[in-house]
């Protein structure tokens, strides 16, 4: 057998699949476009690009890892904080803020990791619930920091590079939310159509043969959930620039459990299947609750229903999927 035959077509295959789909290039295009076009809904636009970085966040955990996380917005809030916290005692730089707090929430992840990846499955929702319940009671106690359940106001932002101002600029602040959405779901991609993001399904599908062939599950699982804790940082960084206030609803059990909603909504592994989720749920959170405002989390419940009937665990994406796939088959025949 080539040795050096195989390892260049698994570099090869790698290349193919990091490769970008024609979709993926109308996504990001239409998604400019929306700067100009949907003057009117530049806030709602801005809300879906952040939930969607939130909600890939999610993703890089239990759609490549297979970890289930009750308590992601712990990292969302802690992101938020220092954001806040760095801008009003250092500097309201937006991208030097973001940077810091992606660092923070990615530290705080590493420090919990050692904590969630112990026992099962069932035993890590707990911790990751735990986690988050422990960060919420820190910030609601230490009301001297975090201004408690008032929480942070007057936090400054300055324009982005000293030329464009986001502050209260709502076409300015999607944009600027994009072009970071669109810089991290790049490298996110990277990452997970590489060795490490392989060996990331290996551990989930079966992780005792994936440690038999030699891959350190631990050292990868806490590696992703890392990553994952610096991505959610910086969703929760990038909504307190936006606003700007931070609260401790940014890291309350409510928001955990709204982005494990939206990606289930979407559908997990792939990458847009977040975007797609949040999407679905904050439109149908403005227009629905516009007209039953009563009634709207009945047609989000009744949404998991279908979805969980007819997309199983895979949400809405797959069926765009099987679509696609259905298109080309037909395509395929003489």
């Amino acid at each position: 057998m080539n040795t050096g035959n195989t390892v260049q077509d698994s570099v090869t295959a790698l290349k193919k699949k990091r490769a970008w789909h024609w979709l993926e290039y109308v996504f990001w295009l239409a998604a400019a476009a929306s700067v100009f076009l949907l003057p009117s809904q530049h806030a709602l636009l801005t809300q879906i690009a952040i939930w969607s970085l939130f909600a890939l966040s999610l993703d890089l955990l239990l759609g490549y890892a297979g970890i289930v996380s009750l308590g992601h917005a712990a990292y969302f809030g802690f992101g938020a904080y220092v954001a806040a916290l760095f801008a009003i005692n250092f500097t309201g730089e937006p991208i030097t803020g973001l940077i810091v707090a992606g660092i923070a929430a990615g530290l705080l992840g590493l420090a919990t990791s050692l904590l969630v990846l112990r026992g099962t499955d069932l035993t890590r929702l707990m911790v990751t619930l735990g986690i988050a319940l422990v960060m919420y009671e820190i910030a609601n106690q230490m009301s001297w920091l975090t201004g408690g359940a008032d929480g942070l106001t007057g936090m400054p932002v300055n324009p982005v590079l000293g030329i464009f101002p986001i502050y209260f600029r709502p076409a300015n602040s999607y944009a600027y939310v994009l072009i970071v959405c669109f810089v991290l779901f790049f490298v996110a991609k990277r990452i997970v159509h590489s060795p490490f993001g392989y060996s990331l399904r290996a551990i989930k599908g079966n992780p005792l043969r994936a440690s038999s062939i030699g891959i350190p599950n631990n050292l990868r699982l806490i590696a992703v959930y890392t990553i994952a804790a610096s991505y959610a940082g910086i969703a929760g960084a990038l909504l307190a620039q936006t606003t700007p206030v931070v609260s401790l609803t940014y890291i309350d059990f409510q928001r955990s459990a709204d982005v494990l909603l939206m990606l289930i909504i979407g559908g997990t592994g792939y990458l847009y299947g977040g975007v797609v989720g949040s999407a679905l749920f904050l439109v149908a959170q403005k227009f629905i609750g516009n007209i039953t405002p009563q009634y709207w989390e009945f047609w989000i419940g009744f949404a998991l229903v279908v979805i969980a009937l007819f997309a199983r665990d895979r949400g809405v994406f797959s069926i765009f999927e099987r679509i696609l796939g259905a298109l080309r088959n037909d395509k395929a025949k003489p």
